[in-house]
């Protein structure tokens, strides 16, 4: 019992043309002859996947460069709005000025009133018309004065007011435009790591003779994976017990079931791969004791369901105390094999995202998290958009951005690294499925 080998390709087509994995060929093996011959053609060759891993190499090159260079133009900009030297800070600081003179010439103003009004009325009872007439002159004088410094005043507490805003508005775009590039150097890895791993993989192919494989495994939409239990948020230095609920809703007999489960981890940059501190185990009604889930096999404890049956799977994920703050995925699914050689499984990897917290944060709520369904890789489906824990990230840019010198190359560097951590999930499923074939 084989399984068709898709990985190879998929990365390849996440590399050179990321929207086409929204419309790669099935994962599964079709009896069909064309689909084979189909197949069989669009597999890449070394070549390829070699000029792919290298211009994933001068993606990523580049991304690296240009977040470096980021770094010290974000620098600089904000040291000199710190420092007043930023000509958006020089201008703050005339507006100050302008603004404390102002203030000044109002109290001024001010005073020249109040000593008008008691002019007026100092003045004695034998005092002439033409005398009354000049202090009433002078009062009138210095209140249309003071009218007009409170009108500059205000004015000039305004630009103040604007200037300063323009000043906070440069320091969010700076921080944003580093960003953008932290994410493009982020996700430009992610397709590199991918790209050399599906040339690795088919050097070792090669080395090994192994020709195209076909199978009898089918998509089988009814044998699904429920989670119950995992939190939005895990604390480092803390076990969740969760678990997965695999049910048989076909009419089929299913003679050995096996879970599929991937949990992928990185810390707030991306950049670093903090799965080392994670531990899974699990257990089930047939295998009481708690076991740990190895990272090239399947959890093989389900055993035989009937049509219409179900069994949980206990799990248990236990962070180490020194786990750093960041973001992880996990991955469920399920497959079948019968003693008659048939298998399936479900065409999709159900997807629940979660935050990592620091040591002795407060832990998340269980309802918060929703699997998203995640096509395996060559699986047709729609990509799930939205974080950076596994799933591509929708990026562009407005105007604040453009003014840093954001790229408009980010989006498809995104879109492909974002789709490459999918595909580098996905792998491991595939590795255990030949692995579990191999045994049978």
């Amino acid at each position: 019992m084989k399984i068709r080998r898709v990985l190879a390709t998929a990365v390849a087509l996440a590399v050179t043309t990321p929207a086409a994995l929204l419309s790669v060929s099935p994962a599964y093996a079709d009896a069909k002859p064309a689909a084979q011959t189909q197949e069989k053609q669009s597999k890449p060759t070394i070549e390829e996947l070699e000029e792919a891993a290298a211009e994933a190499q001068k993606a990523y090159d580049k991304a690296a460069q240009a977040k470096a260079d980021g770094i010290i133009e974000t620098r600089k900009t904000l040291d000199e709005l710190s420092n007043g030297t930023h000509p958006l800070a020089v201008a703050l600081a005339a507006a100050e000025q302008t603004a404390k003179d102002a203030a000044a010439a109002k109290a001024t103003a001010d005073q020249a009133v109040t000593d008008a009004k008691a002019a007026l009325e100092a003045l004695p009872g034998t005092a002439t018309e033409e005398e009354k007439a000049a202090a009433k002159t002078a009062l009138a004088e210095a209140e249309a004065t003071a009218a007009t410094a409170a009108t500059a005043q205000t004015a000039a507490n305004t630009a103040v007011t604007e200037a300063n805003k323009k000043v906070q508005d440069a320091r969010v775009a700076a921080v944003n435009a580093q960003s953008v590039l932290d994410k493009a150097a982020e996700d430009a890895l992610a397709v590199k790591v991918a790209a050399d791993a599906a040339l690795a993989k088919a050097i070792k192919e090669a080395e090994e003779g192994e020709g195209e494989e076909g199978g009898d495994c089918e998509p089988e939409l009814d044998l699904t994976s429920k989670v119950t239990g995992l939190p939005d948020k895990l604390v480092a230095g803390t076990s969740t017990d969760f678990s997965l609920r695999v049910t048989n809703g076909s009419d089929q007999h299913m003679d050995k079931v096996l879970a599929f489960i991937s949990v992928h981890a990185t810390d707030t940059s991306g950049l670093k791969d903090t799965e080392k501190f994670f531990r899974l185990q699990w257990s089930t009604k047939s295998a009481p004791k708690w076991q740990n889930a190895e990272a090239d096999d399947y959890i093989d404890g389900v055993g035989a369901l009937k049509p219409g049956a179900h069994a949980d799977v206990k799990l248990r994920l236990t962070l180490d105390k020194a786990t750093p703050a960041g973001n992880g995925v996990a991955f469920f699914a399920a497959d079948f094999f019968n003693e008659d050689g048939s298998c399936g499984g479900a065409p999709d990897l159900d997807m629940y995202e979660f935050d990592v917290k620091a040591a002795g944060s407060k832990p998340g709520k269980t309802e918060d998290v929703k699997p998203s369904t995640t096509p395996r890789p060559g699986n047709t489906g729609t990509t799930p958009q939205g974080s950076a824990s596994g799933t591509p990230a929708s990026t562009g840019t407005n105007g604040s951005l453009a003014a840093t010198g954001s790229s408009s190359a980010t989006t498809p560097i995104a879109l492909a690294g974002g789709a490459a951590v999918l595909l580098g999930a996905a792998a491991v499923f595939v590795a255990r499925r030949r692995k579990t074939s191999s045994d049978a």
